[in-house]
């Protein structure tokens, strides 16, 4: 279909083959909480797992079946999902996941790539970012910018003790500057 609207990315492979890939990469991020792949896959995956943390939030018998169905380890990872996943976003409306863009993985093929990540985990890069930023305009004696405002209201929004673990990450990057 040239130029018309598809309701996913087939990402060049049957449908199958796209379900078990789909499928992998959600399981790797609900276990290792942020992946590095391509950038349509990411798009893809995320699409899932917000399904699948959806899901996870209603936590009745429904949505545990169907969670069992994506995941391919769910003896492993349906206690996380049901249990601290949940926890953590239980008050968020959505949008559990982010996408950010990075550098080609690999020189030769120059394949867009992506981290996907789940939002306000232990492995938040935007949350780290941003108490660097803080930490270095605290070091220089700069005041912060409207984006770093931003930042730090987006990144301790919906995090529990939001502004006691921000505060702490930034003294622990002040602290290693020294």
């Amino acid at each position: 279909m040239a130029g018309g609207h598809m309701k996913f990315r087939q990402l060049g492979r049957s449908s199958a083959h796209r379900q078990a890939l789909l499928r992998n990469l959600v399981t790797s991020l609900i276990k290792d909480e942020s992946i590095h792949t391509t950038w349509p896959k990411a798009k893809e995956a995320q699409r899932l797992a917000e399904k699948l943390i959806t899901h996870a939030k209603k936590n009745d018998e429904v949505a545990r079946r169907k969670a069992q169905g994506i995941l391919f380890t769910p003896h492993e990872l349906m206690p996380k999902l049901f249990g601290e996943i949940r926890e953590r976003y239980l008050s968020r409306p959505g949008g559990y996941t982010r996408v950010l863009r990075t550098e080609p993985k690999d020189k030769y093929d120059q394949a867009p790539s992506a981290i996907l990540e789940l939002v306000d985990g232990p492995k938040d890069m935007r949350f780290a970012m941003t108490a660097a930023a803080v930490a270095r305009d605290r070091a220089l004696g700069k005041p912060h910018t409207d984006l770093t405002h931003k930042n730090i209201e987006k990144v301790t929004r919906f995090r529990r003790d939001g502004h006691d673990a921000f505060e702490e990450m930034v003294g622990k990057i002040e602290s290693t500057r020294l």
